[in-house]
C-alpha cells in the first residue's frame, strides 16, 4: 500500500455487500479503507472524523437515506469526493444525488477494476456516471416531444380560438359566447402573446396544424 493511498470510508447496510467493496478495494494498493459503516448518521460523524478522501454511499438505507447523507458530508467535508453505489437506475435519484454533491454515480453491477477507476477519477474532481443511465438521460431527453403552444391557454380561450379558426368575427364569437366585443379583443391579445404568433390567421392556422382546439374545452 503506498504512502499516498486514496482513502475511502464504505456506507451501505448490507454487511455482506460492503464486505466485498471492502474487499476488493484492499487488494489494490491505491487505496485504504479507513472505515465502514451501515448508517447514514455514523457515516458523517465518521467522515469529519477522518476526512477521508472519498466515500462511497448507498442510496437505500434506513435512517438517512444515500442523498441525505451525500448532502450533509458534501456541506461537512466538501473536499471529501462522494461517489453512489447503488441498485438505483432511477433518473431523478441520480440528479438528485449530483445536486447533492455526489462526483459519482455508479451501478452495483460494476467490476472492481471499473470502481477503482471512478474513485481515482473523482477524487481528481471529475464526474461520473455509469455509462447506461447517462446514455438513457441522452435518450430521454432526445426523445421528449417539444411543447403544445396550446397547452398554455385557458378553456376560455380554446374556445375563442376554436371561432377564429372558423372564420368568426370578434363580435360573433362574443354574440356566440355572450361576452362583449371588448373582452373577446382582450383575450385574443392574450391568446396571440401566448401563442407568440402575430396575427388571428397564424393563430388558426397554429391550431388547425394541432388539431381541433376545441378537444381540450370539451372535454375538460
Amino acid at each position: 500500500m503506498s504512502a499516498d493511498a486514496i482513502e475511502v470510508l464504505v456506507v451501505d447496510d448490507h454487511p455482506l455487500f460492503r464486505q466485498g467493496v471492502v474487499h476488493s478495494l484492499a487488494l489494490d494498493p491505491g487505496f485504504r479503507v479507513v472505515g465502514e459503516t451501515a448508517s447514514g448518521e455514523e457515516a458523517l460523524a465518521l467522515a469529519q472524523a477522518l476526512l477521508p478522501d472519498a466515500v462511497l454511499l448507498d442510496i437505500s438505507m434506513p435512517g438517512w437515506n444515500g442523498i441525505t447523507t451525500a448532502e450533509r458530508i458534501a456541506m461537512a467535508c466538501p473536499a471529501t469526493a462522494i461517489v453512489m453505489l447503488t441498485m438505483s437506475e432511477d433518473k431523478d435519484k441520480l440528479l438528485a444525488a449530483l445536486k447533492a454533491g455526489a462526483r459519482g454515480y455508479v451501478l452495483k453491477g460494476v467490476s472492481g477494476k471499473e470502481l477503482a477507476g471512478v474513485l481515482r477519477a473523482a477524487v481528481a474532481g471529475e464526474v461520473y456516471v455509469s455509462p447506461s443511465i447517462a446514455a438513457e438521460m441522452l435518450v430521454s431527453l432526445t426523445q421528449r416531444k417539444a411543447p403544445d403552444p396550446l397547452q398554455e391557454l385557458t378553456d376560455r380561450e380554446r374556445s375563442i380560438l376554436s371561432l377564429i379558426g372558423a372564420g368568426r368575427t370578434n363580435r360573433e364569437i362574443g354574440d356566440a359566447l355572450f361576452l362583449s366585443e371588448k373582452t373577446i379583443k382582450h383575450h385574443v391579445t392574450n391568446i396571440l402573446q401566448k401563442l407568440q404568433v402575430r396575427s388571428r390567421v397564424e393563430a388558426a392556422l397554429l391550431a388547425s396544424r394541432h388539431g381541433d382546439a376545441g378537444r381540450g374545452d370539451r372535454t375538460g
